[in-house]
Parts: structure tokens; C-alpha cells; sequence
């Protein structure tokens, strides 16, 4: 093999790697996400418009303020919250204490950066010596921070939890020795980012405000990306910024940053990276399913109905859209790059319309309904949504058509032929199970009546001692 080829398989392999890597720390960061709905239904149902009115009986009010505190509670610990699941999602083999050495490290990470001030930051007013006086604020990375520390506690715990000490320091060998590398480890980067953050810090904060500035565009342009990066499963790593880090908002019980935390809080200017998605995951997709089972062969119509149907009513209810893209991402990725283009149409036409909405899971149904009282314009993203679903079922149909893309129900696929077998033999299998069904009941009635006739089941009556006795032959005379 020539350098030149050698070099350039290495840097295929290295990038096959980077990839994967990419995608574990994207598949790690949704177990952190999974607590969300918790979070923003508890949230919700205790805010004033809900639970929380005043025109609520007392114990009413009082569950409202035990549920807000209870939301309130994982939101403003998010970022220990993605220490712990990223950690336990990365690292292979993890267990309970891989979630003991990220809650130890990321402790004493956030109390080590406490004590480093961001000059770049305004002044928040603070009690010093019992007179209120403007301080610098103090440096926080938030779940940035909580996402590096749990890569570096699951990169120790597959590094040394097998790890043997000397008989003298044998107790803390194996796993119990993860939490104390983790704790050091912690102190080293919050060191770290004390002195870089200050510019780290900026560079990201004026993205975030320039994305959250961008209104329309930068709404489109995350909808696209977002949409294009989940064939490679790096759209959690997209969505970590704008949906928990981009944005401030000074609400009544503190400074909540992100999209999803402003928007619960009622932020009047958040729900710019979700309010597009309402209409795309519960109106377009299931039009694309629609367009799909009407392009699929004939015989196939039924079994491809029924699979793209569950899809559908999945994504209108929960606006988990996953399943539905992968029946046309790999098979037909010209389709799939214009619904990304039309994910970001819908997030840039919602948004300059005014239209604002949001989630705690994800754009489903449940969601809508449940932040309709605090989301503006809602009844306006059903008729958005209503259009886009016109659209997509005629580009899906038109394109699949037109191009002879092998949608599911298209190709001869034995599995779709057996399945459709099955459910034409169930069909034709009726009017003979009731012929069967028939024939059954008649077979008791004879067997009944062969059981009164025992001798004539076994050819014939039982002879009797003196008809089995033969009479002795006369003597012939003489």
C-alpha cells in the first residue's frame, strides 16, 4: 500500500471514529432529556392561568405551588441532571456509581468556577455587609458545563473501574476510586474554565443572542439543521444549545436560560426554536404517511395502511416524527433533504407570523393542548398546519411517483408478500371457520350417541355363555 493511499484510509478511519463518537455523546444526552416532560407538566399545571388561580380553592393553589417547586426543581438542576445522564449514557458497562463520581465531580466543578467572576456579564444586585450593592456576576457554564463533566466521568470510569491499589489502599480500588478521580478531575476543570470562560463564555453568549436575534432566519436555519443532522444522530448536540443554554429571561422565580425553560416561564419572546415544529410533526408528517400508503402496490395497500397509520397517530400524539423519517431517509434522500428545507420554511413562517409555542417533550398534540393557554396564536399553527399537510402529501406523492422511489409498499419485498398473504387468508378464512365451526358441533352429538351403543361401536352385541356353547353333533345310526 502507497503512503498516499495509507494516509488517506487513515483519515477515513479517523473520521469513521469521530463519528461514532459523535453519535454516543448525541444518543447520551437523551437520557438526560427523558425528565423533561416531568419537568414541564408539573411547571405548567402549577401556574397561575392553571392550578394556580386565585379563584382556585386554597388546597387547589397549594398543590400549584408544590408542583411548580417541584418542576422548578429539574430545570434550574439541568446541568447536573445532563452530568449524570451523559455520563451514564457514554460510558460502556456504567452502573451506580458512575452516577455517584458525576454528581461528585460536578459538585465540585460548579463551586470551583463559583469562585471566578465574569467581568462581561452586567451586575447583579447582592446583599454585602447588609446593604444591597452591584456585584459582578459570578461564572456559570451551565449544562455546557454539566455535559463536560460527563464525558470526562464516563472516559475515567471505562479508564480505571477495574483498577487494583495496593492491599493497603485496596478499599478504594475498582469503582470506588471513580468518584475520587472525578472529584479531582472536577477541580482541574472548573480551574480551567475559570480563566477561559470569560471568552468562551462571550463567544457563545453573542451566538445565542445573535441566534435568538436572527428571528425568522435563525429560526429557519435551526429548523434545517435540525432536521439534517439526525440521519447521523447529532441533532441532540444541536438542540443542547437553543433549547437549554441560548437566551435569559428574569422571570418571577429567577434567571431561567433556554429556549424550553424561558417559554415555560413565560418569556413573551421565547418559542422561536420549537413553534415551527407543531406543524410539521403533527399535521405534515402524517400526510407524508398518507402519501406514502396511497403510492404503495396494491397488494400491499393494507399491511403498509396499517404500519404507517400507528407511525402517523405516534407523531400527531407525542410528535415523536423518528420512525416516519426512517421509512424514506435512506431510500429516497432527495425527499428527505425537502422535508428538512420545508422543517425550516414552517420554523421561519411561524415565527414572523407571530406565532409562539412550545414544549417539554417534544411538538405533539399533548403539548399543544396542554401550553395552549400561555402559547400565542395556537388555532393559527392548525391552519399552518393544515397547509403544510396539503404540501407534503403532493410533493411526497409526486416525487415517489415521478422518481419511482422505493417507499415502503413499493419494492417486492417478500416480507410485505407474506404479511399481505396473511391478512387475505384471514379475510377468506372467515366463511370457512364458520363451516368448521359448524362441523365441530355436530361431532359431540354423534359421539354422544355412539357412547349409548357400546356393542355396535365394536361390531355387535356380546354373545352370552350359552350361545357361545355349541351343541354336540348328533351320532349317525347305525
Amino acid at each position: 500500500m502507497s503512503t498516499a493511499s495509507a494516509s488517506a484510509a487513515d483519515k477515513k478511519g479517523f473520521g469513521k471514529s469521530a463519528m461514532a463518537v459523535a453519535q454516543r455523546i448525541g444518543r447520551s444526552l437523551m437520557l438526560p432529556v427523558a425528565v423533561l416532560p416531568a419537568a414541564a407538566l408539573m411547571v405548567r399545571l402549577g401556574q397561575d392561568d392553571m392550578l394556580g388561580k386565585a379563584s382556585f380553592p386554597h388546597f387547589l393553589n397549594k398543590i400549584a405551588q408544590f408542583l411548580s417547586a417541584g418542576g422548578g426543581a429539574i430545570l434550574d438542576n439541568m446541568a447536573l441532571l445532563f452530568a449524570v445522564g451523559v455520563a451514564i449514557g457514554f460510558a460502556k458497562k456504567s452502573d451506580g456509581s458512575t452516577a455517584l463520581a458525576a454528581v461528585a465531580g460536578y459538585l465540585v466543578f460548579q463551586k470551583v468556577l463559583g469562585t471566578f467572576t465574569d467581568s462581561s456579564l452586567p451586575k447583579k444586585e447582592a446583599v454585602v455587609d447588609h446593604k444591597v450593592a452591584l456585584v459582578e456576576q459570578t461564572v456559570d457554564a451551565k449544562v455546557l458545563g454539566g455535559i463536560v463533566m460527563g464525558l470526562v466521568v464516563a472516559l475515567l470510569y471505562q479508564r480505571f473501574y477495574r483498577t487494583k491499589l495496593p492491599d493497603w489502599a485496596g478499599f478504594f480500588g475498582g469503582r470506588r476510586l471513580v468518584p475520587i478521580l472525578s472529584s479531582f478531575a472536577g477541580l482541574l476543570i472548573g480551574i480551567v474554565f475559570g480563566y477561559i470562560w470569560p471568552v468562551l463564555g462571550t463567544g457563545l453568549h453573542n451566538f445565542g443572542e445573535w441566534l435568538v436575534g436572527s428571528g425568522a432566519v435563525g429560526a429557519g436555519i435551526f429548523g434545517v439543521a435540525n432536521r439534517g443532522l439526525i440521519p447521523i444522530g447529532m441533532h441532540h448536540l444541536l438542540n443542547s444549545f437553543p433549547w437549554f443554554q441560548a437566551g435569559s429571561f428574569d422571570g418571577p422565580k429567577g434567571t431561567v436560560n433556554g429556549d424550553i425553560a424561558r417559554f415555560l416561564a413565560k418569556d413573551p419572546s421565547a418559542g422561536q426554536f420549537m413553534t415551527g415544529f407543531f406543524p410539521i410533526m403533527m399535521f405534515a408528517l402524517p400526510a407524508a404517511c398518507l402519501a406514502i400508503v396511497h403510492c404503495a402496490r396494491p397488494e400491499n395497500r393494507k399491511v403498509v395502511g396499517g404500519m404507517m397509520g400507528s407511525l402517523a397517530l405516534t407523531a400527531f400524539v407525542t410528535g415523536v416524527t423518528e420512525p416516519i423519517e426512517f421509512t424514506f431517509m435512506f431510500v429516497a434522500p432527495v425527499l428527505y433533504a425537502i422535508h428538512a428545507v420545508l422543517t425550516g420554511v414552517s420554523m421561519a413562517l411561524t415565527w414572523a407570523l407571530g406565532m409562539k409555542d412550545g414544549f417539554g417533550f417534544s411538538a405533539g398534540a399533548v403539548d399543544f393542548v396542554l401550553n395552549w393557554g400561555i402559547a400565542s396564536k395556537p388555532w393559527a399553527l392548525i391552519l399552518v398546519g393544515l397547509g403544510f399537510a396539503v404540501i407534503y402529501y403532493f410533493v411526497f406523492r409526486f416525487a415517489i411517483t415521478k422518481f419511482n422511489l422505493m417507499t415502503p409498499g413499493r419494492e417486492v419485498d417478500p416480507e410485505f408478500a407474506e404479511a399481505a398473504a396473511k391478512v387475505e387468508a384471514k379475510a377468506d378464512a372467515k366463511p370457512a371457520a364458520a363451516a368448521a365451526s359448524v362441523k365441530a358441533d355436530a361431532k359431540p352429538a354423534a359421539a354422544k350417541s355412539a357412547a349409548a351403543k357400546p356393542g355396535a361401536a365394536k361390531g355387535g352385541a356380546k354373545k352370552t355363555p350359552a350361545q357361545g356353547k355349541r351343541k354336540p353333533a348328533a351320532k349317525a345310526k347305525r
